[in-house]
C-alpha cells in the first residue's frame, strides 16, 4: 500500500478494554460508578481498560454490558470469527415492524376518504389498550392494529374543522403514538422509537390535554432513562417539568390524571435508583405509594398499569437497580404478580423478581420466576434483555440441572434454533 494512501481502520481494531472505555465515557460514567455496578474496585476498571486483564468471561460480560447499556455483545468484544451480532438488549425485530415503521413515516397530503369520527377513534383505542393487555403476545396484537389506527389518528388532526375539534383529535393521535411506543420498544429501531415519542410529545402539546402531555412526558422519560447514565438529567427533567404541570389541583383531578402523576413520580425514584441514590429512589417510592393508595383498590390505569397492585413490583424494580441483593429478594418475596391484570407488565414484574433473585443468588429460584414470566407473556420476555441475560448466564452453569433449565428456556423464547 502507498505510504500516501489512507490507512485501513481494521489493520488496528480496537481493543477490549478500550471499548469498555469509549462506553463508559459516552454513557457519562467515572471508572468508580462502573465498578460499583459491577461489584468491582476502581482499579479493576481501570486495568480492563488499559489492556492489563484479559477479556472476562461470559457472564463478566453481560454484567459490563448491562451496565453500560450496550445493545449489542460485538459492540464490546469485536467481531468473533465472523459470527453473526449478539443482541442483549434489543429484540428480534417483529414481523410486522416495517408496516408500522411505513404508517409512522407516510405523510400523505392528500385524503381520499373521510376521517373517522374521534368518538370511533376513542372506541378504538380502548379496545387496541384492552388487547393489549390481555395478549400473552401484544405485539402481534399491536402489529395489526396500529398502521390503520395511526393513519385514521393522523387523518382526523388533519380533517378538523375547529380548534377545540383539533384538540381533540391531537390528544388522540398522541396516545395512538403512546401505543406504538410500546410496539416499537426494545426492537432494533432506535430511531424510530424516538420519532414516536417525540412526535407523541408534540402532539400532547397542541393538545393541551393534561393526561395526554403526562403520557407522554412518562414515556419520554423512560426513553431518556434507557438511553444510558448520560442521558438521566434529561429525563428527570422531563418528568420534573410535568409534575410542576400537572400537580397542581391534583385532589380534584381526574382519576387518570391522578395515577399519571403517581406513574411519574415513580419514574423519578426509578431514574434516582439507576443512579444508586438509595434515599431519594425509595423517597420517590413512598410519594407514588401515597397517591396509588388514594385511587380506589381496583384502579388500574390503561396506559401506564399504575394502581396500588403495581407497587410492589415498584418497590422490586427499586432495590434490583440499587444492587441490594436481600432487598431485591424480600421485595420480590412481597410483591404479589397476581393482581396484576396486565399479562405484560405480570410478566415484566416477574422479570424483575428474577434479577432480584438472581441478585441475591437464589438462581434455581430466579429461573423458575423467567419460566412463570413466559407462561404469562412469552413474547415480553423474548424481548426483555435482563431475562435472556440470566438464561444465557445460567446456560453456562456448573449446575446441568440448572444449564437445561436454561436451555429450555432459550428455546422457548426464540434464542436458539430448536
Amino acid at each position: 500500500m502507498s505510504p500516501d494512501a489512507s490507512p485501513d481502520p481494521y489493520d488496528d481494531p480496537v481493543r477490549f478494554g478500550q471499548r469498555v472505555q469509549i462506553y463508559r465515557n459516552r454513557r457519562g460514567m467515572t471508572r468508580e460508578q462502573l465498578a460499583g455496578l459491577l461489584g468491582h474496585h476502581e482499579s479493576w476498571v481501570k486495568k480492563v481498560e488499559s489492556g492489563k486483564l484479559k477479556v472476562p468471561r461470559l457472564p463478566e460480560l453481560f454484567r459490563i454490558a448491562e451496565a453500560l447499556r450496550v445493545r449489542h455483545l460485538n459492540d464490546l468484544v469485536g467481531e468473533i470469527g465472523g459470527e453473526p451480532e449478539i443482541g442483549l438488549f434489543t429484540g428480534p425485530g417483529h414481523a410486522r415492524l416495517p408496516a408500522v415503521r411505513a404508517a409512522i413515516d407516510a405523510f400523505p397530503f392528500t385524503a381520499d376518504r373521510e376521517a373517522p369520527s374521534t368518538a370511533y377513534l376513542r372506541a378504538a383505542l380502548d379496545a387496541a389498550w384492552a388487547a393489549r393487555h390481555q395478549s400473552p403476545n401484544h405485539r402481534e396484537v399491536l402489529g395489526d392494529l396500529l398502521p390503520g389506527l395511526i393513519r385514521d389518528a393522523q387523518l382526523a388532526v388533519r380533517q378538523a374543522d375547529t380548534g377545540a375539534e383539533r384538540r381533540t383529535a391531537q390528544a388522540l393521535l398522541s396516545e395512538v403514538y403512546s401505543l406504538t411506543q410500546f410496539f416499537v420498544a426494545y426492537q432494533p429501531d432506535a430511531a424510530l422509537l424516538w420519532r414516536v415519542a417525540e412526535r407523541g410529545m408534540v402532539a400532547a402539546q397542541e393538545s393541551e390535554d393534561l393526561h395526554a402531555i403526562g403520557i407522554a412526558a412518562w414515556l419520554s422519560a423512560q426513553a431518556h432513562r434507557d438511553s444510558g447514565p448520560g442521558h438521566f438529567d434529561a429525563a428527570d427533567a422531563v418528568t420534573t417539568e410535568a409534575l410542576r404541570l400537572l400537580e397542581p389541583g391534583l385532589e380534584e383531578a381526574p382519576l387518570k390524571v391522578r395515577a399519571i402523576v403517581g406513574a411519574l413520580t415513580f419514574e423519578a425514584g426509578y431514574t434516582a435508583a439507576r443512579r444508586m441514590e438509595s434515599g431519594t429512589a425509595w423517597g420517590w417510592w413512598d410519594r407514588a405509594d401515597r397517591i396509588a393508595q388514594r385511587l380506589p383498590a381496583d384502579y388500574f390505569h390503561p396506559v401506564t398499569s399504575f394502581g396500588r397492585a403495581v407497587m410492589g413490583a415498584h418497590g422490586v424494580t427499586v432495590a434490583v437497580e440499587l444492587r441490594n441483593g436481600s432487598e431485591s429478594s424480600r421485595q420480590a418475596d412481597r410483591a404479589e404478580a397476581g393482581a396484576i391484570r396486565s399479562r405484560p407488565r405480570r410478566a415484566r414484574h416477574r422479570i424483575e423478581q428474577a434479577r432480584a433473585y438472581y441478585l441475591d443468588g437464589q438462581y434455581v429460584t430466579a429461573l423458575a420466576t423467567l419460566e412463570q414470566a413466559h407462561e404469562a407473556a412469552p413474547e415480553t420476555v423474548r424481548y426483555n434483555g435482563y431475562a435472556r441475560r440470566i438464561v444465557l448466564e445460567e446456560a453456562e452453569a456448573r449446575s446441568p440441572e440448572r444449564r437445561q433449565r436454561a436451555s429450555r428456556l432459550a428455546l422457548d423464547i426464540g434464542m436458539l434454533a430448536a
